[in-house]
């Protein structure tokens, strides 16, 4: 673009007054100020735009209201809001992990509006700990002596580590020195508590004489860490945790396992292999167990640890308690959470993560089919190719990997509009919609559409559409 041509197109755009005049119906929502500063802003960035070549026309004055609003809405509405998550990614990390039960939604909003018996005995009329409201569901649930609640299981290890083996060992096998999400190392967790690390074995074979072998009378602990978020396939052993247990009993050395995930009920109906869960570990004859609240189990986040009343005792006495403690709104909403795990039936039913995964793979191809069919009512069909298509979802959350459920979702592909302005939208929408990409097509997993979203779900996609087709969009 010559100079002559950039020169006309910036004369083309329109002064700041123009667009608070075209914007004044939105004056009792937004202060002068603010439509001003907004206004200005957004054309200046279109103006650095031309010149840099990076806009090739300059936006109707239409395009530029429209834009200026969506700031405007941007600027008032809330950061954390709800979304739609169409990704098929049921324990979506960046997305909040576990969606939670009716049940812990309600607990939070009675216990969040008014006082509550948080730590006060009403049979008793005097202070209690916070903690007791849940230690006996979660032993019941776990069959454990008793229980404790910090606020992540990232927090749990740290604890567990500090008060059961600062300056002295802690014997795990170098498969299971894992990563989490952040990069959250388990060698530097350990280090950060003061535990001294002694790998045994090798990265995918370790056997009970490595553990023996290694143990000294500087050792404080055994620790066992499921690797819920990787797995080791091919030419692999570990010792079974039986072995580990009477290796433990044997030496009168403590026996922890971080489970990480969490699972408090056989997931095999759900078509999802072998997961270890909280009581079998229990049953078992392990030490210590901890795991968190947000993943498998599907309530809020918190680090859990159960197991035997000496030493989980002696964790509710380490003063680093205070500082990783959890609050009444998660307490109410794992209270809630376990309540329900009393029944397994209800569990299922009721607790968001647990319906999801064991959704039938035809009820989701018959909303894929309805949906489908309202959009090709709706007339999308003339700028988009719109298919039924055979997906898989994931468990996700570093949990179960290498699982995936089978699914069903829309597929989009252009015919002459942007999928990627169109994914865009998506995700500025008053309630977005999170899709993902695959190849050159954008897939709406409906997995983990809940069923009273459709229709928010279809208004969003159907507004988007009939946004870019009226508008003069610039791929991004």
């Amino acid at each position: 673009m010559d100079q002559s041509q950039l020169h006309v197109k910036l004369r083309h755009l329109p002064a700041v007054h123009k667009v608070l005049s075209a914007t004044s119906y939105l004056e009792e929502q937004y202060p002068f100020a603010l439509r001003s500063e907004v206004a200005a802003q957004t054309i200046a960035e279109i103006r650095e735009q031309l010149v840099n070549g990076c806009m090739d026309e300059v936006p109707t004055i239409e395009r530029l209201i429209d834009m200026v609003q969506t700031r405007l809405q941007e600027i008032q509405q809330m950061h954390y809001r709800p979304v739609i998550n169409a990704t098929g990614v049921i324990l979506h990390t960046n997305l909040g992990r576990a969606p939670l039960a009716h049940d812990a939604v309600r607990a939070i909003v009675d216990t969040a509006g008014g006082y509550s018996n948080l730590e006060y005995r009403l049979e008793e009329g005097r202070r209690g700990s916070r903690y007791e409201h849940v230690e006996q569901l979660l032993c019941k649930l776990t069959g454990a002596e008793a229980a404790f609640v910090v606020n992540n299981n990232a927090a749990a290890v740290f604890l567990v580590l500090r008060e059961m083996a600062t300056d002295r060992e802690v014997i795990i096998s170098r498969g299971q020195i894992v990563e989490i999400g952040g990069s959250f190392r388990i060698s530097e967790v350990m280090r950060e508590s003061g535990g001294k690390l002694v790998e045994v074995g090798t990265t995918n074979k370790t056997h009970l004489y490595d553990y023996e072998r290694a143990i000294t009378p500087e050792t404080a602990l055994l620790l066992r860490v499921h690797t819920s978020n990787f797995r080791i396939i091919g030419f692999t052993e570990e010792p079974e945790l039986s072995e580990l247990v009477s290796l433990s009993k044997e030496k009168h050395i403590p026996l922890y396992e971080d489970l990480g995930s969490g699972c408090l009920i056989d997931l095999a109906p759900f078509g999802v292999s072998s997961e270890p869960t909280v009581a079998e570990s229990i049953r078992a004859g392990v030490d210590i167990v901890s795991f968190s609240g947000d993943k498998l189990l599907g309530g809020a986040q918190a680090g859990i640890v159960v197991g035997k009343a000496e030493y989980i005792k002696r964790l509710k006495r380490n003063q680093l308690t205070r500082a990783l403690r959890v609050d009444k709104l998660t307490l109410a909403a794992l209270e809630a959470t376990l309540k329900l795990y009393l029944t397994p039936e209800q569990a299922v039913d009721k607790i968001p993560t647990l319906w999801l995964m064991k959704r039938p793979v035809a009820d989701i191809q018959g909303i894929a089919m309805q949906l489908q069919e309202r959009f090709l009512e709706s007339g999308m069909n003339e700028r988009l190719d719109i298919q039924v298509v055979p997906i898989q979802s994931q468990i996700g959350g570093g949990s179960l990997p290498g699982e995936e459920l089978p699914s069903y979702g829309l597929q989009l592909e252009s015919r002459s509009i942007s999928l990627t302005d169109f994914e865009y939208e998506l995700r500025n929408l008053p309630l977005p919609i999170i899709a993902r990409f695959h190849k050159d097509a954008l897939i709406f997993d409906l997995r983990t559409v809940f069923p009273e979203q459709i229709d928010a779900f279809v208004k969003g996609c159907e507004d988007v559409y009939g946004k870019l087709c009226t508008f003069n969009y610039v791929d991004r």
